[in-house]
């Protein structure tokens, strides 16, 4: 069975791609069809996007389809940037771009009061006809500079406070092991188990 991560992010797709090894799917990602239209993230929330993504992708190919939103929420911020993250600073996936303005918007903000979180939903289907949602959230906070080298998007200025180090101080599989995005493909595992077991039952 084919399981396509609907994202031509080539950091997502590694991320998620080492959570689903050990399932017997052969994983594809929008980079092999190339014919499947690119969806414009316009909703209002991560569970929006992630299912308009799911549902385009799966009409598109037919097949079973991975799609997730996540991004960063600042309390000081209003919880921006939100669904905006990958986009912040005008140009979708300019890392050190959104990164440069996230700290210029928190210059003279205190540490104590920098508190963040990352969230993930991943929606998967067809499940049944159905589209089904799930979801991952990890708080820390941001720092008033860049540190490490690891990971990607807002990972260097995300301090997780557990580890004493920002997320790209961590390794894939340290940073998977307590990420949102790690969190919320663990719970899609277990629908994509359900969903293979029925299969073969």
């Amino acid at each position: 069975m084919i399981l396509i991560l609907a994202t031509k992010n080539k950091d997502k797709i590694r991320e998620i791609t080492s959570e689903l090894t050990d399932f017997d799917l052969e994983i594809k990602s929008a980079f092999d069809y190339p014919g499947v239209p690119e969806v414009e993230e316009d909703a209002d929330s991560f569970e929006g996007n992630a299912l308009k993504k799911a549902r385009a992708v799966a009409e598109a190919t037919g097949e079973l389809v991975l799609a997730d939103d996540s991004g960063l929420e600042v309390d000081a911020l209003d919880g921006r940037p939100g669904v905006h993250s990958a986009r912040y600073a005008g140009e979708h996936g300019d890392y050190l771009a959104n990164n440069r303005k996230l700290l210029e918007e928190l210059q003279g903000v205190p540490s104590q009061d920098r508190q963040a979180r990352f969230r993930c939903v991943i929606a998967v289907g067809p499940l049944s006809g159905e589209f089904c949602t799930v979801e991952g959230t990890v708080e820390g906070s941001i720092l008033e500079e860049a540190r490490g080298e690891n990971g990607f998007g807002y990972d260097p200025v995300f301090f997780y406070p557990e580890r004493g180090v920002t997320f790209a101080e961590m390794s894939t599989a340290d940073k998977n092991a307590v990420s949102h995005r790690g969190a919320a493909v663990r719970e899609a595992r277990e629908l994509l188990k359900k969903h293979l077991s029925a299969r073969q039952g």
